[in-house]
């Protein structure tokens, strides 16, 4: 049984890691004599490291910020070797700053491999990669945390230019797509309140007036339910608050939601 206090899913601060563990503050592998452990952080919110989840196995990244990583430097070794050594990992996953949620103790998956991915200078270079697995098996994250990491992530991809864009983009295209499993609310909407906002709409769209764009597989008009007041902001599942909208506008109204809109809709939804 492990002698961390932390519970799994768990959020705590870099000096609650530093107490419990006797490590470093600093650094993604922070080895302790004192409780024969090693902390590996899997900080997202960074853009050097690139950190990828496949299904439940992470593939974290070594330690060595430029030039070609050794295997046998440092926590690398630790790391390599945790299968036989006896030092026990334990791994913490940051996808807000600050905040670092503890997902236990994690194992080799598989035997470590290479990849090209580029240093602090910028410059490409071999990183070993080492496949870990829960000790606790699959784990969900937050939506909201994940959503929040996503935009951060939008936001840096924003800001380069064409040409950084575009080798950014070829150093992270991959054959497999990365996935996490997610922990969400779901709201319920109700089916009799969103069929009849479609009936009434009659195959026309209630913000731009078009014809629905295609027929769904049953030849009938397709358009989508679309909640004036978000459901998810306190807005209520009522014939009132519910107009069908072609896939176009309802885009729109997620993006802009612009008041001139809404007050458009609030006004076709009365029409009964």
């Amino acid at each position: 049984m492990s002698f961390c206090k932390f519970k799994i899913g768990q959020p705590v601060t870099n000096s609650e890691i530093m107490s419990e563990f006797k490590c470093g503050n600093m650094g993604g592998m922070r080895r302790s004599k004192a409780t024969n452990s090693l902390v590996i952080i899997s900080d997202h919110t960074k853009g050097l490291y690139e950190d990828k989840w496949f299904g439940d196995i992470l593939h974290y990244t070594g330690m060595g910020k430029n030039g070609d990583q050794d295997i046998f430097f440092s926590q690398n070794k630790t790391l390599a070797q945790s299968d036989t050594n006896g030092v026990e990992v334990h791994l913490f996953e940051v996808l807000v700053p600050t905040e670092y949620i503890y997902r236990g103790v994690v194992s080799l998956a598989d035997k470590p491999y290479q990849e090209i991915q580029k240093g602090a200078d910028g410059v490409p270079r071999k990183v070993w990669m080492f496949p870990l697995k829960l000790k606790t098996g699959s784990q969900a994250i937050p939506e909201d945390s994940f959503n929040k990491y996503i935009k951060e992530r939008e936001k840096t991809a924003e800001k380069l230019s064409l040409i950084e864009l575009k080798k950014r983009a070829e150093q992270n295209e991959r054959v497999k797509a990365s996935s996490r499993k997610v922990i969400s609310n779901v709201f319920v909407r109700d089916a009799f309140v969103a069929e009849y906002a479609k009936r009434r709409a009659n195959g026309k769209c209630q913000l731009c007036g078009q014809r629905a764009p295609f027929s769904n597989k049953e030849g009938k008009p397709y358009l989508e339910c679309h909640h004036i007041d978000w459901i998810s902001e306190g807005g209520s599942d009522t014939i009132e608050n519910t107009v069908a909208l072609c896939p176009n506008c309802h885009r729109k109204m997620h993006v802009l939601n612009l008041d001139s809109d809404k007050e458009k809709l609030r006004i076709k939804a009365k029409e009964r």
